[in-house]
């Protein structure tokens, strides 16, 4: 996947999240609440939550949740090699399909971090 099609996923990404804010969206206002409390430093920092959905996310294949947990991690101060060790346990946990996941994560990590 091309940086043109990472952004092109995130333009679309910020385009949903818009039109269901824009529109009101009872159900997509309480995911977004959901989100920003769950996403806190509490217990653990929001690095590691952010480490955790990065995991998940490769073992679910969700490109879209991909993308933003790594650039969420980054921000949060990820270094490449944690966001990496995240993608082996998604790998872990999703055995031989997560693998093809992983392929696009290291796409997002190398245009995140510039690897």
């Amino acid at each position: 996947m091309s940086e043109k099609d990472l952004e092109r996923l995130k333009q679309t990404r910020q385009w949903a999240h818009k039109k269901l804010t824009d529109k009101g969206s009872a159900t997509y206002r309480a995911f977004v609440e959901m989100e920003s409390a769950a996403f806190k430093d509490g217990a653990l920092s929001k690095k590691n939550k952010e480490l955790i959905a990065i995991g998940i996310s490769v073992r679910i294949d969700c490109e879209s949740c991909m993308q933003w947990h790594i650039e969420q991690a980054a921000e949060a101060g990820a270094a490449y090699d944690e966001v990496l060790e995240a993608v082996e346990i998604g790998i872990e946990m999703g055995r031989g399909p997560a693998t093809v996941s992983a392929r696009f994560a290291l796409q997002v990590m190398d245009a995140v971090f510039g690897a």
